[in-house]
């Protein structure tokens, strides 16, 4: 099958492409589009006019030496160099470029440093992870495929490794969970033989011969997929699952009654694949029932999951804390988990517009993303329908919940400190947050005496 890519450069990639083909000349060396880029241009569509990253590799041990060429002339910044793997990285603006030198790797089995040598192009691609993802380019369109295999594997939309699988996963085991990842975003299909060994070797996906940082990476990547519940549902299969997130496991098999039309596990995998591609919101679907399998209890033949909400919380922090997400993804993960239950319990007839401000109050920043996830948790369900939600979200544009979340306490700390003689500690911020729930509930004014009188009348505020 012969390829070729037309035009070579994307849309504003021009001058970029003649700057990078003008400094290998100059430098006397070969360098040739490889990877994503490629294959995305062969794909075309979405894909293709989504590329911002571009990958070159560079023969003859010039890729750092190149990329320092291009960074001069296309970008306010040196390259980022990373001289162990002969590879630079350039910010050139609205695009991504990375270096490669042409190499070939050894790794110990017990480490993720391998030890890299030159090498020559076909070397270089023969140890890539896929197939799809081996095709190069040169600079007048024409697409090489060194394995022979690249062009008919992407023309056949599967997942395969160029070598062995066995071996292409025992150098970098992270490929595992890159072949499920690509096999969902690509919408492309598993070759049988590379899924079988993921499972042989899916034990190896753990520190320190895969950080948990690269999983992560991996992970959020594959929860913004359009097919996000294929995707888990392929990491479940292939065992890859249960070592990212082990606290999913539990909910296999247990039914909940009620409305549920599937198990914990599998309600978890629905929710999120119904919820916006917004990987906050995408990890709150997936993690939001997790901690049902520890609070399940059985009163008067009623299967009850009290408190799971809280329980879940907890856990969903510590799955999230291992596998290094930042403080911000994990506190708002874990409020949108804690808060689930409270948009499904609303009820349009007995609830008074206090509590919805309370509500309101309560979620702050991750609101909309609270109402996302009651829809997506009832769609995964055969709850008959989310009317009650969009009655919910109205009544909250009427209440003003700029004016809600801008409710601060009449009185500070020092104030507090300096008319009770007390000093600083835990009792200031429950009485301050006692005053703005009473504001909130259309209890108190807000004014710094109505405040004290509050204060006055609720002695248990200031008790330690």
């Amino acid at each position: 099958m012969i390829a070729r890519i037309d035009p070579p450069a994307l849309p504003g990639m021009e001058r970029l492409f003649t700057v990078i083909q003008e400094e290998a000349a100059r430098l006397g060396c070969r360098a040739l589009v490889v990877g994503g880029y490629v294959r995305d241009r062969l794909l075309g569509g979405a894909r293709a006019a989504a590329i911002r990253e571009v990958d070159f590799l560079v023969e003859k041990g010039n890729g750092i030496e190149l990329a320092t060429a291009v960074a001069s002339r296309l970008s306010d910044h040196p390259p980022v160099v990373f001289e162990r793997f002969g590879t630079a990285h350039v910010d050139a603006g609205l695009y991504a470029l990375e270096f490669v030198t042409a190499r070939t790797e050894r790794y110990d089995p017990q480490s993720r440093k391998p030890q890299v040598r030159p090498g020559t192009l076909e070397e270089d691609v023969i140890r890539r992870d896929f197939t799809v993802n081996t095709l190069l380019m040169d600079w007048d369109g024409s697409v090489l495929d060194l394995t022979g295999r690249g062009l008919d594997d992407l023309r056949a939309r599967r997942i395969v490794t160029p070598l062995d699988p066995r071996a292409t996963f025992d150098e970098d085991p992270l490929r595992m969970v890159r072949a499920v990842r690509f096999a969902t975003t690509l919408e492309f299909e598993l070759d049988p033989a590379t899924a079988v060994a993921i499972r042989e070797n899916a034990g190896r996906l753990q520190p320190p011969v895969v950080s948990m940082e690269r999983i992560r990476d991996e992970l959020a990547k594959l929860l913004l997929a359009n097919d996000v519940e294929r995707g888990l549902n392929l990491l479940d299969e292939t065992g890859l699952l249960v070592r990212i997130l082990p606290q999913l496991e539990a909910g296999k098999g247990m039914e909940q009654g009620g409305w549920h039309s599937h198990d914990v596990f599998g309600h978890g995998l629905k929710a999120a694949a119904l919820t916006p591609a917004d990987l906050v919101t995408r990890l709150a679907g997936l993690l939001h029932d997790v901690g049902k399998p520890a609070t399940k209890e059985v009163k008067d033949g009623k299967v009850t999951f009290i408190n799971h909400q809280l329980v879940g919380a907890e856990m969903a922090e510590q799955a999230l804390r291992s596998l290094r997400f930042s403080g911000e993804v994990i506190d708002a993960v874990t409020d949108l988990i804690r808060l689930h239950m409270r948009p499904i319990q609303y009820d349009p007839s007995a609830w008074e517009d206090r509590a919805v401000r309370r509500l309101v109050r309560d979620a702050g920043p991750q609101l909309e993303r609270l109402l996302a996830l009651a829809r997506a948790d009832m769609r995964a369900s055969h709850y008959p329908g989310v009317q009650k939600i969009d009655d919910l979200e109205a009544r909250i544009r009427r209440l003003d919940t700029a004016a809600i979340n801008a409710i601060r306490s009449p009185l500070t700390g020092d104030e507090l400190m300096a008319r009770t003689g007390r000093p600083p500690g835990p009792w200031i911020k429950r009485v301050k947050a006692a005053l703005e729930d009473a504001m909130v509930d259309g209890l108190l004014a807000p004014d710094p005496e109505a405040a004290w009188r509050f204060v006055e009348d609720h002695p248990e505020l200031l008790r330690e």
